[in-house]
């Protein structure tokens, strides 16, 4: 325990950062997906804390997530009642927790390092897009959406040329002092100086905000910002009507198949999201701490229990949220548990403060986060890796820039794969020409897939030629191969060529020879 607190310096900042960065989230995801307001906060509370006490990982941060919001919607529109969408939510802890024990935490093992880097910058790109339109005050989406085809018909691009139409100033000039502060605080004159490196840059940030937004309502009035352009928190007047806001499920809906459905549609995806989520996460840890997967399966399907039996949202490990907890300089998971303390403090009693925060303040935040996610030299760093690494990072990127997260992570895995067997392709054969001597080396494992190049080299071959065909180093042939070979070795006689194999007597692997008269 004495570990955790003596990072107190360093993760009490940081959970202040992922406090500004979740609330908006939550309420904007909880909005976006049809469901009560306070539905996120809650999600925020319990991925906080719960999630974060159980949870092997020392920087991701779980809440909901935007990944689930299309699941979530349809959910609550095909069940009608939100008592048993909340049912469907503790089902699919359920099932995560015994995707945990059967050890399921192993498949985001396979997903590329390209991939996950790529969908990294992915989500730097569109915390920049997404959120420019609140930078400026056009807030006709709702905050925390990550997906490029939007429910009102527009686009991530089209939404950004929408907003120019729709500029209001004071949004605009809290914004560009907001990124100033932000830009200003990662200087090297703050970094030196012992007090202020200890005080949060988003939390000046919103200060600022809140401040310049309340002189514009008492000295002009006409410029001030709408309340729509504020943080929008269901206020309770007293302890009684603060506990209203939590929901139960209904278990008389535990027969009902479209439960069942929503549960497993549920488990599944918000278990791959946080697969990759602590993948994404592991990545950007300064210190490489590897989290262990099946342990965050088990707190993720605990947490969704407990937030599904109180009236939250499923939850997932996040990327935009575990990001600015590592950018705040967290180093243990006191940051994420504090963060959920504090979020269940704020909304408990400082909810009217909390409305006063302009929407464009925290647009700075998260733009600010996504441009250290999505940095050029990462991109540099990429390039110069080769195309096997830099092709699976871009179409990754762009994947996810014009679908969504999930379909995106698929895509680039299928282009990742590709390039991997395009590599072991080339690498499994080696071909050498010298003056009609020809050797065809067979390394590690040849498999159906080294076929047509086999062939084409052998047919290559000219009349009264040399071949040496060295299978020493090969772990495995394929049958095919061999077959390949076979039938070159019957016509060989025919051009008059010389065949030599060599075969390593110390493994084990198909016969390569089945004829004696074609040795």
């Amino acid at each position: 325990m004495k570990k955790y607190f003596q990072h107190a310096g360093s993760d009490l900042p940081a959970s202040i950062v992922v406090l500004l960065v979740a609330l908006p989230l939550c309420l904007g995801i909880a909005l976006g997906s049809g469901a009560p307001l306070f539905s996120g906060i809650i999600a925020g509370i319990v991925g906080g804390t719960v999630i974060g006490l159980l949870s092997g990982s020392q920087l991701s941060v779980s809440g909901p997530a935007a990944g689930l919001t299309v699941i979530v919607a349809a959910g609550i529109l095909k069940l009608q009642v939100y008592e048993a969408f909340l049912l469907a939510v503790v089902i699919a802890g359920i099932l995560q927790l015994i995707l945990g024990f059967l050890k399921a935490g192993v498949i985001g093992d396979y997903v590329p390092n390209s991939v996950i880097k790529g969908m990294l910058a992915a989500i730097g790109l569109i915390l920049i897009l997404k959120q420019f339109p609140h930078l400026v005050g056009y807030d006709a989406d709702f905050v925390g959406d990550e997906t490029f085809a939007q429910g009102d018909t527009k686009n991530t691009f089209s939404e950004m040329f929408q907003a120019i139409g729709f500029i209001t100033p004071a949004a605009v000039i809290i914004g560009a002092v907001s990124l100033l502060i932000l830009i200003f605080w990662e200087s090297k004159w703050i970094k030196q100086n012992k007090v202020l490196k200890l005080v949060p840059g988003p939390l000046i940030v919103v200060l600022a905000g809140v401040l310049i937004s309340e002189y514009l309502k008492s000295s002009n009035p006409s410029l001030a910002l709408e309340t729509k352009h504020l943080v929008s928190l269901p206020v309770a007047n007293d302890i009684g009507s603060f506990f209203s806001f939590f929901t139960f499920p209904d278990i008389r809906f535990l027969n009902n198949p479209d439960v069942w459905i929503t549960a497993g549609t549920l488990a599944i995806v918000a278990s791959l999201e946080t697969l990759l989520g602590i993948e994404a996460v592991d990545n950007l840890d300064p210190l490489k701490r590897v989290t262990p997967t099946n342990r965050e399966l088990k707190a993720q399907g605990i947490g969704n229990i407990v937030s599904g039996l109180i009236g939250g949202l499923p939850l997932t490990s996040v990327v935009v949220r575990s990001s600015a907890n590592v950018s705040a300089g967290a180093k243990t998971k006191v940051s994420t548990i504090m963060h959920g303390v504090l979020l269940l403090l704020c909304v408990m009693f400082i909810p009217l403060f909390l409305n006063k925060i302009p929407l464009s303040a925290l647009a700075a935040i998260l733009i600010f986060t996504g441009y250290k996610l999505a940095k050029i030299s990462l991109f540099k760093e990429f390039y110069r890796k080769g195309w096997d690494q830099f092709v699976p990072f871009v179409v990754t990127i762009l994947a996810i820039l014009l679908t969504d997260l999930l379909i995106g992570i698929i895509v680039g895995i299928f282009v990742g794969l590709f390039f991997m067997v395009r590599s072991n392709f080339r690498s499994s054969v080696l071909v050498v020409n010298d003056q009609n001597n020809f050797l065809i080396r067979l390394r590690k494992d040849v498999s159906f897939l080294n076929k047509p190049i086999i062939k084409q080299k052998l047919e290559e071959v000219t009349q009264n030629a040399f071949v040496m065909i060295d299978a020493t180093r090969a772990d495995f042939i394929d049958k095919d191969v061999i077959d390949e070979v076979n039938n070159f070795l019957c016509h060989a006689h025919l051009k008059n060529i010389r065949v030599e194999i060599k075969k390593n007597p110390y493994k084990t692997m198909h016969r390569l020879i089945n004829e004696p008269q074609t040795i």
